[in-house]
């Protein structure tokens, strides 16, 4: 018997978490749920590098259109429930993926907030349109500083909604948080590479990326009308050609905004996950099939994180 109900495999952009997954789930009967806010949303596939050779189930992957409303909250029902399906068949769910906030609510929780009053938030994106989402990052950060830390000024969304809850309640957004105990027996990990490294693996992918359509897919997204989701500060990789199609920067300008914007994310995500206490696994010094052992060797045998990665140093003659 298993003592843990799921694994969570967190990581930056590009740390190579998604390949280490679908091995790791091949061989002890896993499926993988997504924990990325981009790959639930279907038509953009090379920008968010959605698993293409991986035979092992994806959930929370292609679940709503570009522009359509999708928030941690609904994430985490989805999530749940996503749980609740692979556990009954006898699997282990995989958690995988680098978005930081899904990965606190699943596993801590929210408080309930209310539901979206549609008037308000219309009346917010009109103040949006007019001064900024900065303008009202600013309200947010006098109002709320814990979450306005977290959201990036031009992240309207985040901001409209926050504002709303607040205007709603009178509390802020953070105080919804849970940070208390764990609601599932999970074990962490959190994947990672020399910056150095890292950095290389980002531009490889964007290049990749661009190799593979990613211009075409943003110019049919644009076609198809999502234009106004694609310019959000969430859409890496997307945003940053919208300006290429108005004639205002060149395809490389726009690529090398995308090299560093998501390097500046991934810079984000490395803060967080080591926050977390997660057992950390360097894949520029573990192969994937050895990653794969280790986490095994923590997953049956019970021992402590930090004392696994200290034996298997030990044993591979690190020291």
């Amino acid at each position: 018997m298993r003592p843990y109900e799921l694994l969570a495999l967190g990581g930056p952009t590009a740390s190579g978490k998604s390949q280490l997954a679908c091995l790791l789930a091949e061989r002890i009967g896993g499926e993988i749920i997504s924990v990325d806010s981009m790959a639930v949303y279907r038509h953009m596939d090379i920008g968010t590098a959605k698993p293409k050779d991986c035979p092992i189930k994806h959930h929370l992957v292609d679940v709503v259109e570009p522009g359509d409303y999708f928030d941690a909250k609904l994430f985490e029902e989805l999530a749940q429930k996503a749980i609740q399906e692979i556990k009954s068949k006898g699997k282990l769910p995989i958690l995988c993926g680098g978005t930081y906030l899904y990965f606190q609510v699943l596993l801590y929780g929210l408080a309930p907030t209310p539901e979206p009053d549609w008037s308000l938030r219309e009346r917010l994106y009109s103040v949006v349109k007019k001064k900024g989402s900065e303008f009202l990052h600013r309200k947010l950060r006098a109002i709320d500083p814990l979450y306005a830390q977290k959201v990036h000024p031009r992240d309207a969304r985040r901001i409209v909604r926050a504002l709303e809850v607040f205007l709603q309640t009178g509390k802020p957004f953070s105080s919804f948080h849970k940070w208390q105990d764990a609601r599932y027996k999970f074990l962490g990990f959190y994947i990672t590479r020399p910056w150095e490294s890292l950095s290389k693996r980002i531009e490889e992918r964007v290049e990749k990326m661009f190799q593979e359509g990613l211009v075409q897919e943003v110019e049919k997204l644009m076609n198809m009308g999502f234009e106004r989701f694609l310019t959000s500060a969430q859409a890496i990789g997307y945003k940053e050609l919208v300006p290429y199609f108005k004639g205002e920067v060149s395809l490389e300008e726009a690529k090398a905004q995308i090299i560093k914007n998501t390097k500046e994310y991934a810079k984000r995500q490395i803060r967080w996950f080591r926050r977390q206490g997660w057992v950390e696994i360097d894949l520029d010094r573990l192969s994937l099939e050895s990653a794969v052992e280790l986490i095994l060797s923590k997953l049956f045998a019970g021992d402590e994180p930090e004392q696994v990665v200290e034996n298997y140093k030990q044993e591979q003659g690190y020291y």
